[in-house]
């Protein structure tokens, strides 16, 4: 079978775990044997298109959420060279990283960048708070939403996959220079407790080593607070 039918079994397979679902429990779901779903998981056989959207159906996600992503090269990109800033252009994958006083860890997240919508915007998948990287779907909170590009701004909205009225956003400005990393401001609406926030994001082509460097940059510093007091708002230079 070729690698990405393997890539769709597997991720069938984590969503499933994921969901607290049993080879049952989604063979009922699709009318499909046990042994069907086992045999795609395992990619012993081949999913056809109407039962990968029964599948994703029934795990309630996006079927984009079950199909394979690959980066491309560095001289390609997901929409045309004159609409995607330079530090998007070419990923269909990339990471960001928030640090939470509440728990006092650093909460870790994967974007996966999927169809294409327009010139300068495509859908979006956010896992937010994962594990295990090799399994990143297994996470707190998941995400869908889009990515939009604009000449010195790139906006990111997201809708929480289990509780719709919980929406956030990202905002990165100046993407459109090429860098291994870059800042954003996160916003959203938190249930623990239930406030407004705004945190100071940093998004990563690849992922970061989650060191005391790292930690020390995603908190809230002098220079932060400096700027806060000068404008009164919560900003990220």
């Amino acid at each position: 079978m070729s690698e990405i039918s393997v890539e769709i079994g597997k991720k069938i397979r984590v969503f499933r775990k994921s969901k607290n679902m049993t080879l049952t429990d989604l063979s009922e779901k699709i009318y499909k044997s046990k042994s069907t779903i086992s045999k795609y998981e395992k990619v012993e056989i081949s999913i056809d298109l109407e039962t990968l959207y029964d599948i994703a159906d029934a795990l309630n996600v996006h079927v984009e959420q079950l199909l394979c992503q690959h980066n491309l090269q560095s001289n390609q990109s997901i929409e045309p060279l004159d609409s995607v800033p330079g530090f998007f252009k070419g990923l269909t994958q990339f990471y960001s990283y928030v640090y939470d006083g509440r728990s006092n860890q650093i909460l870790r997240c994967v974007f996966d960048v999927l169809a294409e919508t327009d010139r300068n915007r495509s859908r979006l998948m956010m896992y937010m708070n994962y594990t295990d990287l090799d399994h990143y779907q297994q996470c707190e909170n998941t995400y869908w939403g889009y990515i939009v590009h604009y000449h010195a701004l790139t906006n990111i909205e997201l809708t929480n996959q289990e509780s719709p009225m919980e929406q956030a956003s990202a905002h990165i400005l100046a993407s459109y220079l090429d860098a291994p990393t870059k800042w954003g401001l996160f916003n959203g609406f938190s249930t623990r407790p239930m406030m407004p926030i705004s945190v100071k994001m940093l998004f990563s082509k690849k992922p970061l080593k989650e060191d005391e460097a790292l930690l020390k940059d995603l908190k809230v510093n002098r220079e932060d607070i400096r700027l806060l007091k000068l404008y009164n708002m919560m900003c990220v230079i």
